[in-house]
């Protein structure tokens, strides 16, 4: 069986979400000592929640795990980055040794750190956070070819199925959070957001690590070169992304596609996570329905991508940090609507009549 064909069974395996244990959780809601509708959309997550385990209430998620996947990119030699492709592979380090914002917040959340090498081009040292799945060193300039053949672009996705699968059937794990790092790869997600959205590069293309109003003239030109270079075409995921996207990317949707077909809620990242979505929906539109936005990050393409898939962000902190720290944060919110519904007195538990 080839790597495309696994991907194509990966995404065979997403389920709808069941709509009886949802419709158990809003009428449950009906009946909780609280006026109707008061806990706004947290009502409807745990609604989710339930429709993702097939039973209400929902179990409480108690063991959070965020995946940074990793990866370097051919098209920052365009000058999309001030920042060298050197930094990717520093920052994975600091992610091991638990410096970053994303160790720090999932500190706070009780969540694990997983990072997972698909293209990083530098070397990384043995750890045990880290899994090395390396595809290649790097993709190649989007806007001068591929960035990656399809083969590679179908390994990577299944490289991060498969650490999905490992942190959730033997570690575990009964949420995924995900995370990214890849210096030059918002310019990739831009690419895939408008491939799959249909909106301009000007309305998907940001600052990423803060560039100046050149840099970015620069980086949407680039964008814009990739769409015509390639003329993508979005019934193709699997092509789209090997064209545009980055590894990291790849191996993202891989995460979300495990998930659904696991039955475990995804909770979304910033504009690379968004970007991967939108890859895996292509590959199983049901998958959508297992992903929570967990914040709407100040990239201006994460907002169109957020609104292609029909998700509303749980958080908007004016974050655009990447790495699973957005994701981490929402964490709390998704476990609060779910212990609401298991743990929160009805009317008649309480006493009181309606």
């Amino acid at each position: 069986m080839s790597f495309e064909d696994r991907v194509r069974e990966l995404a065979e395996d997403v389920a709808p979400l069941d709509a009886e244990a949802m419709a158990a959780a809003r009428e449950r809601h009906l009946t909780l000592t609280k006026p109707p509708g008061s806990l706004g959309r947290v009502e409807e997550v745990g609604a989710r929640l339930a429709g993702i385990c097939g039973e209400c209430p929902p179990p409480v998620p108690e063991s959070p795990a965020v995946l940074v996947c990793a990866g370097d990119h051919g098209v920052l030699a365009r000058g999309v980055s001030p920042w060298p492709s050197e930094v990717t592979a520093a920052m994975v380090a600091n992610f091991l040794s638990g410096g970053a914002a994303v160790n720090a917040l999932a500190r706070t959340v009780g969540g694990r750190v997983s990072v997972l090498d698909v293209g990083v081009a530098g070397d990384l040292p043995d750890h045990p956070l880290l899994r090395s799945a390396k595809v290649r060193r790097g993709t190649n300039d989007l806007s001068r070819g591929a960035a990656m053949s399809r083969e590679e672009a179908a390994r990577a996705v299944l490289a991060g199925a498969h650490l999905a699968e490992e942190l959730v059937e033997s570690g575990g794990a009964d949420l995924l959070a995900t995370g990214d790092m890849g210096i030059g790869n918002t310019t990739a997600a831009a690419a895939l957001i408008s491939s799959f959205t249909g909106r301009p590069a000007r309305e998907t293309t940001g600052r990423g690590t803060g560039i100046d109003d050149a840099t970015l003239a620069l980086k949407t030109r680039v964008v814009e070169e990739a769409l015509e270079l390639h003329a993508p075409d979005p019934k193709d995921p699997l092509g789209t992304l090997a064209a545009l996207g980055g590894l990291e990317h790849a191996a993202l949707s891989g995460v979300v596609l495990a998930g659904a077909a696991l039955g475990v809620p995804v909770v979304l990242d910033g504009v690379v996570s968004n970007s991967a979505a939108l890859v895996a929906r292509a590959l199983a539109p049901d998958a959508v329905g297992y992903l929570f936005a967990g914040h709407r990050s100040a990239e201006p393409g994460a907002s169109v991508a957020l609104e292609a898939l029909g998700l509303d962000p749980l958080l908007d902190l004016g974050m655009r940090l990447g790495e699973g720290t957005g994701a981490l944060l929402a964490v709390p919110v998704v476990g609060g609507a779910a212990r609401v519904l298991s743990e929160m007195a009805t009317f008649s538990d309480a006493g009181i009549e309606g």
